[in-house]
């Protein structure tokens, strides 16, 4: 199809311009945008009066490296990825408004500003954290503020790299460390409270053991062993010397 346009195009004299997928096409005549959004496809010109310009729809990638201010006054070296896109049925109205160069002009400038923004709000050491993902989509929703009402959608941005200040990785590699070693000592110490009490419920049940064993001791009850240890004594066929007071049968010291 693309192919007879393009013949056609060339046999009637007419220029062919094709847009290409993740892409839309509005005709520049002498100037003037048309009101037609073209997609995907061939689109007939006359050369030497008209253009297509062409806006990508797809996901774009904008990598930016800059410093970021933190709460307390440092600069944090940083690269960041904002993925955006121009919504389809606004690309007119972007060219229109904006022009051509939108990303620099209008994408860029809001980013760098939202980014200060909202940096400013977080410590250096909240961008080394769980506190990385709220910077992330704090600075998205203060994009989308500026610019989501002129045909452009911020999908994400994305803090890649962060490069503290030497002083402070080191203060904040110190901080993480003496945590990691508060938390080990916090488990030694659960640990050894949890064996002290084993051995004090141990303790209990030994002391409760003798308690009952010493309670079910009576006179009669070491007569009685007393008389079964003598009969056995009395069995053996070996010499014995019994030493007795006279009350029981075994040797006294």
């Amino acid at each position: 199809m693309r192919l007879t346009v393009v013949v056609s195009c060339v046999l009637l004299g007419v220029g062919c311009a094709v847009v290409q997928p993740g892409e839309v096409g509005i005709k520049r005549r002498l100037g003037a945008l048309s009101e037609k959004v073209h997609g995907p496809g061939p689109v007939v010109i006359n050369p030497l009066v008209s253009r297509v310009v062409r806006v990508p729809v797809r996901t774009t990638n904008l990598e930016v490296a800059l410093s970021l201010p933190s709460k307390e006054g440092l600069n944090i070296s940083s690269e960041v990825s904002i993925l955006y896109r121009v919504e389809s049925d606004r690309a007119r109205d972007v060219l229109m408004q904006i022009g051509e160069d939108y990303e620099r002009t209008v994408v860029l400038s809001t980013f760098r500003s939202a980014a200060a923004d909202v940096a400013a709000r977080f410590l250096a050491k909240d961008m080394h954290t769980a506190e990385r993902a709220t910077i992330e989509e704090a600075v998205r929703e203060r994009m989308m503020e500026v610019i989501g009402t002129r045909g452009f959608h911020v999908e994400a941005v994305l803090l890649k790299s962060i490069r503290l200040p030497d002083g402070l990785a080191r203060a904040v590699e110190g901080k993480l460390e003496a945590e990691q070693q508060a938390e080990r000592m916090r488990f030694v110490l659960e640990r050894e409270r949890l064996e002290a009490e084993r051995k004090l419920i141990e303790a209990q049940g030994v002391r409760d053991a003798q308690m009952v064993v010493a309670e079910s001791i009576s006179e009669e009850m070491l007569q009685w062993n007393s008389i079964q240890a003598f009969e056995a004594l009395a069995a053996s066929t070996n010499a014995k010397v019994v030493v007795t007071d006279g009350s029981t049968p075994f040797l006294i010291e």
